[in-house]
């Protein structure tokens, strides 16, 4: 975790009454514009990744103040917990999680290797258990918590060529749902947010692997991609963050178990 300066009593103030909000993945794309809205919105915000110095940057540039940082896997059980422990020492009990940090590789089916399934099942379903279960006693004594997953259409439907980060997917969107019937009396809501093909880093590794592999101009690779929301557009980042803000809101209270599809209209 990062240490502060002094700051004002107006600040300090902030700082004990702001939610504690954990983002996972928080170094870019998605996560990072998650980690910009929650912290607009008055939340003290610890970002979590495997990179130290994007994480630094981004916390550099969050409006507010009382933010942190920590480094760590998430498909590391006892990474998480030390990681959930730092965090919660340095700003308070978790009240929101934001479970971002994912993986996508691609493959035919028959070409996929051992390791490549385990590796999408570890980072974007294992993980998902992981911090959850790290975070939730906080929650459950306070009667009060949000847990928002970033799971992706590929939760909600089938996609050709991916098919171990589709099964990740489709597990935890049955996760979320199962959580947020054993939790739906505690206070504590547990909700899906599920991008289509969104701006990111991820996005555009996948048209540059797709190119590379087939030989194809990427733009039409990327057209192709694209053809699958009827708006014909990716998705922004900040349209992802709008969603999981609303979710963490006072207004959300009885939204619980749902997988919100930020799409295009991709899924309906």
């Amino acid at each position: 975790m990062s240490h502060h300066p002094a700051r004002p009593a107006e600040d300090a103030a902030r700082e004990t009454t702001a939610p504690h909000a954990l983002i996972t993945g928080a170094a870019r794309g998605i996560g990072a514009a998650i980690a910009r809205r929650l912290a607009a919105d008055g939340c003290r915000v610890t970002l979590l990744g495997r990179s130290g110095e994007a994480l630094a940057a981004l916390q550099a540039a969050l409006p507010g103040a009382g933010h942190g940082r920590v480094v760590a896997d998430v498909a590391d059980e006892a990474a998480v917990q030390a990681a959930f422990d730092a965090a919660r020492a340095a700003a308070g009990p978790i009240r929101i999680l934001v479970n971002n940090a994912g993986q996508a590789r691609s493959a035919a089916f028959a070409k996929t290797r051992l390791q490549d399934w385990q590796d999408m099942l570890a980072v974007n379903l294992t993980g998902v258990f992981l911090c959850s279960r790290a975070a939730i006693a906080d929650m459950l004594a306070a009667r009060q918590g949000r847990i928002v997953n970033i799971a992706s259409t590929a939760g909600q439907k089938g996609y050709a060529y991916v098919a171990a980060y589709t099964a990740a997917k489709h597990g935890v969107v049955g996760l979320t749902r199962s959580m947020a019937l054993e939790y739906a009396r505690s206070g504590v809501t547990v909700n899906a947010v599920c991008p289509g093909y969104t701006d990111t880093d991820i996005l555009r590794e996948g048209v540059a692997n797709a190119a590379a592999r087939t030989g194809r101009d990427p733009a039409a690779i990327l057209d192709e991609f694209l053809a699958v929301n009827p708006q014909r557009r990716a998705v922004r980042p900040d349209e992802v963050a709008d969603a999981v803000s609303w979710l963490c809101g006072a207004g959300a209270q009885s939204v619980t178990g749902q997988c919100i599809s930020v799409s295009g209209g991709e899924v309906t």
